[in-house]
């Protein structure tokens, strides 16, 4: 089971959307089953998922406390991944779940505020010696500042291969389910 975690300390780089998208479009290519913690007081994970029809990927209520229990029975009980989203800020509860993350994608939108605030997150998933990707995240298309971040992240770390370019579409998906 690959427990992948979401986190940026900076709030609006796309954490959410990120993860269960990711998690929809794992189900979807049939490498479930999925499960998705949602790690962020705020509960917009927990919101989009009751808004859905779908059963698949599945939300598990597991508070961060009780996450090694809760990871170690998703296991038991076949899970291949679990997505956890969590808030933004760096924290003891983020060190923890971060702690027994296999993967880091650290969502980043094109920005000098964005980029300047990646460094803490940075910081801690590095301290934690946990591998990171950078996902440079909300982009314009064709803009330099694009392709600017892009290599800014690649100099710290792993940045994905492909850019999540801004859509209305993309961030409608949780309007539509």
């Amino acid at each position: 089971m690959q427990v992948i975690v979401v986190a940026s300390q900076k709030g609006g780089a796309g954490k959410t959307t990120l993860a269960y998208h990711l998690a929809v479009e794992a189900e979807r290519q049939g490498r479930g089953p999925v499960a998705m913690i949602d790690a962020d007081p705020q509960g917009s994970l927990t919101t989009w998922w009751k808004k859905r029809k779908a059963e698949a990927p599945s939300l598990v209520s597991c508070p961060v406390p009780a996450l090694p229990a809760g990871l170690a029975q998703l296991r038991a009980n076949g899970c291949r991944y679990v997505i956890v989203d969590t808030p933004p800020a760096i924290s003891g509860t983020i060190r923890d779940v971060v702690r027994l993350s296999d993967q880091v994608l650290v969502p980043c939108r094109p920005s000098p505020l964005d980029l300047d605030a990646v460094g803490g997150t940075i910081d801690l998933v590095e301290g934690l010696g946990k591998p990171l990707v950078f996902v440079v995240n909300q982009a314009t298309r064709r803009a330099r500042l694009t392709g600017q971040a892009a290599i800014k992240l690649s100099q710290h770390g792993t940045a994905a291969p492909s850019t999540i370019h801004y859509s209305v579409a993309f961030s409608g998906t949780a309007i539509q389910g």
